[in-house]
């Protein structure tokens, strides 16, 4: 997906670990997804580099959708698609 794109999705869940280091933010994706629907979109909100790398490992792994990664001023807003 384009960044335009990913920016227009209406996120289901968003889950802000901002200021949390390596792995708060890939934590707080899982605790979260467990209260998500199949098909669900979830945004994770983290300042962690670690974590653009983090989460579409984990996603593919569990039969999720890694959908794209914005990056902004001091953080990443990284989509995915609960499955």
């Amino acid at each position: 997906m384009t960044t335009e794109e990913l920016k227009n999705l209406n996120a289901d869940k968003v889950v802000d670990a901002r200021g949390t280091a390596c792995p708060g933010p890939l934590l707080a994706a899982k605790k979260a997804i467990g209260e998500m629907s199949t098909g669900e979109v979830m945004q994770i909100l983290s300042s962690d580099e670690g974590t653009k790398r983090d989460i579409p490992k984990w996603a593919q792994k569990k039969g999720h959708e890694y959908l794209g990664t914005v990056e902004e001023s001091g953080y990443f807003i990284i989509y995915m698609k609960k499955g």
